[in-house]
């Protein structure tokens, strides 16, 4: 990465093309895993591009901040679940799904269990969006309960208390799954 470079008195900055340079360079790597990201926590691929997109326009107005990070990946996800938390906070949530066509028949009450990872998949996003962010970032993430607390500003408490009400749910939901069905593993 190039810095600020020191020339007599006079510090110098690298131009704005070479921080486009940087940042492009650093987006191409890692955008599609924002992607992944951002899709495991909203659950709608148009959400999640929105999300990303916000998150990167913010990430890149700071970038001469961010670039000089111990970690810019571990910033960029905590600057994406921020935003993603402020989402779910706003007032006002429509949650809209966009079709093609407008179905002649009212939706299924609920998915049964078909022995694939669709159905946990589906009862993962009915989750509450602070449930569903914290099993996104232990179970897909594989981020430990101390990087979660950290990552979303919340106690290691409320991170086990919000895993396990989720994983209740989706026990209840889904009793015969054998991946949820017992209890817990410790990781």
């Amino acid at each position: 990465m190039v810095h600020a470079a020191v020339t007599g008195d006079v510090m110098t900055t690298p131009s704005r093309s070479t921080r486009d340079l940087e940042f492009t360079s650093w987006l191409t790597a890692r955008e599609p895993a924002l992607q992944r990201t951002a899709h495991l926590l909203t659950g709608d691929v148009h959400s999640a591009q929105d999300l990303v997109q916000t998150t990167l326009a913010k990430l890149y107005l700071k970038w001469e901040r961010v670039r000089n990070a111990d970690n810019i990946d571990a910033y960029a996800r905590k600057a994406l679940v921020n935003e993603f938390r402020t989402t779910w906070r706003r007032p006002l949530r429509r949650v809209e799904q966009i079709v093609e066509l407008v179905p002649e028949e009212p939706a299924p009450a609920a998915p049964e269990y078909d022995g694939g990872h669709d159905a946990v998949w589906a009862f993962v996003c009915s989750l509450p969006p602070k449930q569903r962010a914290v099993v996104v970032l232990r179970f897909y993430e594989q981020l430990t309960e101390s990087e979660i607390a950290d990552l979303m500003g919340i106690s290691i408490g409320t991170v086990k208390s919000q895993s396990s009400r989720a994983l209740a749910a989706l026990r209840a939901q889904l009793p015969d799954h054998p991946e949820i069905s017992g209890e817990e593993s410790d990781r």
